[in-house]
């Protein structure tokens, strides 16, 4: 393995070894608290831009999975067709994978796919960095190689690298969803075919306000929700219309800014399958599956719409929903789970909603 260095704005440095692709690259320093499911979380569209580090200290043991399609066409094996992360960084590289349904290394992966890995990293310590003083740029950079700039994700236009850039049609029921395509996760369009909608996935800046559709999902997706205001402006006249309106993640932050609420970055973000959400409503806590830099501001919100869920460590707001129309959305992936079927429910909701 080529000697690389991990580099923070704030000046801390972290000298390891790099896997993966022996290029240098940018992005901005994140950390997650799951356990397993790399694949999973270097496909999903919201680490668009970022460096991930995984705070558990072996990743790599099972390799990576042969990309494998469903009945209705979405890989059963990663989130998207690609990996979105910058790079990524751990304690301990798993070299010797073992798997039943491994095909390659993560290490092999990442190389393809042109992404560096950095281990032999003290993420503990990097963690405590990151909590104390917020993400922020940073950069892995292989040793003899040239050095390149910081890069802060944050003030581009992440949206509009993910996503479809056509229409796509899934399904054929008789009911319509049009979905805002942000950066949405596979598993979520699979929730709402098992449904028996039929789904058509739009680009994020779409014109869609002259389509004939049942209800408007907002996806997941990466960066700051302001910079799309073009789709918040859409979305604001489907409020006006009444239609049935859900949003995940990035989709709960747009629906808040077009309801006219604001946002605001947070510290460091929830990047996690443990995040427990209090449901107001019923009182019931879940454990939630996150991956979001941004929160909705609660002190913001208008009259007629309540905070539907609480995140239990740190009280940001985790959903909104109208006290009396069928506008509703999450902060966190229900089409993730961390357990059984956890927050599937949510699904039935908007499908009830719609029927």
């Amino acid at each position: 393995m080529k000697k690389g260095t991990l580099i923070l704005k704030d000046g801390h440095k972290f000298d390891g070894f790099i896997f993966g692709a022996e290029k240098s690259s940018a992005g901005e320093i994140v950390f997650s608290t799951g356990m397993v499911g790399y694949p999973e979380s270097l496909t999903d569209p919201s680490y668009r831009g970022q460096i991930l580090t995984f705070t558990y200290p072996l990743i790599g043991n099972y390799g990576v999975p042969k990309e494998e399609k469903d009945e209705y066409g979405l890989s059963n094996m990663f989130e998207s067709d690609r990996i979105h992360v910058k790079g990524i960084v751990l304690s301990e590289y798993s070299e010797n994978h073992s798997h039943w349904r491994a095909k390659q290394s993560l290490s092999d992966w990442l190389k393809k796919a042109g992404i560096p890995g950095i281990t032999g990293i003290d993420t503990r310590e990097l963690t405590k960095i990151i909590r104390t003083k917020g993400c922020m740029p940073a950069k892995i950079v292989v040793e003899n190689a040239e050095d390149i700039e910081l890069y802060d994700p944050n003030l581009t236009n992440l949206v509009a690298e993910v996503g479809v850039k056509k229409p796509v049609v899934y399904g054929n029921g008789k009911k319509t969803i049009l979905m805002l395509d942000c950066g949405v996760k596979n598993n979520t369009i699979r929730n709402f075919l098992k449904r028996g909608f039929k789904v058509k996935r739009v680009p994020w800046n779409y014109d869609f306000l002259k389509e004939k559709f049942d209800g408007l999902f907002i996806s997941n997706g990466p960066g700051d929700p302001t910079m799309i205001m073009e789709t918040v402006n859409r979305v604001k006249e489907v409020i006006k219309q009444g239609k049935p309106i859900f949003g995940i993640c990035l989709g709960n932050q747009v629906l808040a800014l077009a309801a006219g609420a604001k946002t605001y970055k947070t510290k460091f973000g929830n990047r996690s399958q443990n995040q427990p959400c209090t449901d107001t409503e019923t009182g019931r806590c879940y454990m939630t599956t996150q991956n979001h830099n941004y929160a909705v501001d609660e002190k913001t919100l208008p009259p007629g719409w309540k905070v539907w869920f609480y995140n239990e460590n740190d009280k940001t707001v985790e959903g909104i929903k109208h006290k009396t129309k069928p506008f509703s959305a999450v902060q966190f992936h229900p089409e993730a789970y961390p357990g059984p079927v956890d927050t599937d429910f949510l699904f039935d909701f908007f499908a009830t909603q719609i029927k």
